[in-house]
């Protein structure tokens, strides 16, 4: 975060939480200084000591967020996707096939499942 600035705890858990975010790997050099003009914005938002003041700091904000892909509807403007579709299906699919039971090593025939049937 930029020095010289009174930070509100709540900017500086903005601040970790946009640089661990998916997103910031889409962002290039010319990015930080959006991603600097936000953080001052909502620590505005925070630091704010008037309800207009805070209102203000917060309709810039949510101007300026929408360039960093920060909110669901501005990634799918972006064209950004966090995990597709089929990425999730697999995980998915990985993580129910992980708590199946396991057929039993020894014979196959030895397993009582075997003995179902439908009728």
């Amino acid at each position: 975060m930029p020095a010289g600035v009174e930070w509100h705890e709540m900017a500086r858990q903005w601040w970790a939480d946009v640089w661990s975010s998916p997103m910031s790997p889409e962002w290039d050099d010319s990015d930080l200084h959006n991603v600097i003009l936000c953080a001052m914005l909502y620590n505005d938002i925070w630091m704010a000591e008037t309800a207009k003041d805070r209102k203000d700091a917060a309709a810039e904000y949510r101007l300026q967020r929408k360039d960093l892909g920060l909110t669901p509807y501005d990634r799918r403007r972006l064209e950004w996707t966090i995990e597709t579709a089929s990425e999730a299906r697999e995980k998915g699919e990985k993580r129910r096939s992980a708590s199946k039971p396991k057929a039993p090593a020894d014979d196959p025939a030895d397993d009582p499942r075997n003995g179902l049937r439908l009728a």
